[in-house]
């Protein structure tokens, strides 16, 4: 993505295993839902697995009957499936044993949802070609060089970097993008016509320690007036973390490789439709939605790159942000849950986080920033000479929120 903020949002959304999300326990499989076990048992090995996409992707394996390893530093959520064979190593083969308990090890697939420089996508890429028939990468829709496209596929242009080698996501994340697309290629040249790259809009859900997704339904609890950003209609992508699992999980049982664009849902959802579900997920809060138009939020620090997560204006480089292509993946196999279900069950796994924990949520406007941008606005409607109005001069801008 070209903008800083937006390679930002979906840095921290795809790079889950940086996330400290504390012991809680995993949202598993449905319960309402059997799974029937494959028909081909796979060996898989997953280079993370204990961040946030990956142990939806275990949960999701294991009920399909198969065998799992992972392979990872063993810092975050080191207790996370004790009953699985766990490597320990480094994804940088500079650093201490490196890649070392991989060497001779043999696999039908691989997960990378770990892979972030592409150096070491490589590294690890090279070692197993030998030994495994299909790596499956988790990229992002950053890797796209331009959002302003409307239903662009996977052929859109992508990300460049002007130094390929730099090994930093830059001071406001700038560099992410391109060194998902490096990684991609990578994978691609180890792996030629063996590797799915897979690239996801928002991944939301139980145990998103973003908070970004969960701003929404958690904020509708709390009543009073709400600030709803643009319009109802604006478009909104998202995917369940569940749902990209278990496909990720098809993705392999199918042997799949190329290009996926992964977000969702199937139907076109809209910011309007995802507000109605957290009212139904709040219950009885009194929450008054205030609708703001784009141009007057760009103009005072909201144009999608502030502080309102997941919304982006459907105008201008953000034109085709919320309506990414994903024929390809429906075709696939890519299937949804209901939006509505999602809201519900990630309102429910915030609200059982410790009271410390939910507190200080890590997204989403401060209180007081959303009620001087509700403000601004009443008062910019205000014809001139009415009370409160100031004539002659702009109302001072309000301040963001940190």
């Amino acid at each position: 993505m070209r903008t800083p903020r937006r390679k930002f949002l979906q840095y921290s959304l795809t790079a889950a295993s940086l996330l400290a999300l504390g012991p809680q326990a995993l949202a598993g499989p449905d319960k309402k839902k059997s799974t029937p076990p494959a028909k081909k048992k796979l060996k898989i090995l997953v280079l993370g697995g204990t961040g946030f996409l990956g142990p939806a992707f275990v949960n999701a394996a294991q009920a399909r009957g198969h065998t799992l390893t992972l392979f990872n530093r063993g810092k975050t959520r080191p207790g996370l499936f004790p009953n699985l064979e766990k490597l320990q190593g480094d994804r940088d083969p500079k650093k201490g044993e490196g890649l070392k308990a991989l060497e001779g090890r043999k696999w039908d697939a691989v997960l990378d949802t770990s892979g972030y420089y592409p150096r070491m996508v490589k590294a690890s890429a090279e070692l197993l070609a030998p030994n495994v028939q299909q790596y499956v990468y988790i990229s992002s829709i950053s890797a796209f060089a331009n959002n302003d496209v409307p239903h662009e596929d996977e052929s859109g242009p992508t990300a460049k970097l002007a130094d390929p080698t730099v090994e930093t996501m830059g001071k406001n994340f700038e560099n992410f993008g391109g060194l998902k697309r490096l990684c991609e290629e990578a994978a691609e040249a180890a792996f030629p016509d063996r590797a799915a790259l897979v690239r996801p809009g928002y991944i939301v859900g139980p145990e998103d320690g973003s908070d970004r997704f969960t701003y929404w339904p958690v904020r509708y609890t709390k009543g009073g007036e709400m600030l709803a950003p643009g319009s109802p209609e604006d478009p909104l992508q998202i995917i369940d973390v569940r749902d990209l699992a278990e496909w990720l999980v098809k993705v392999m049982e199918d042997n799949l490789t190329g290009v996926y664009n992964a977000t969702g849902p199937e139907k076109p959802w809209t910011l309007g439709a995802l507000l109605a579900a957290c009212k139904e997920a709040a219950g009885k809060a009194d929450t008054k939605l205030v609708w703001v138009p784009s141009e007057f939020l760009a103009k005072n620090g909201e144009d999608g790159e502030g502080d309102i997560p997941i919304w982006a204006p459907p105008i201008g480089k953000t034109k085709g942000f919320h309506l990414r292509s994903i024929d390809k993946a429906l075709k696939a196999g890519l299937k949804f849950r209901p939006g509505p279900v999602t809201v519900k069950d990630t309102l429910a796994y915030f609200n059982s986080l410790p009271e410390e924990r939910r507190a200080k949520p890590r997204a989403g406007l401060t209180p007081e920033r959303e009620q001087a941008l509700i403000s601004l606005w009443r008062q910019e409607q205000q014809p001139a000479g009415a009370p409160g109005a100031a004539p002659g001069r702009p109302a001072e801008k309000p301040q963001k929120g940190k």
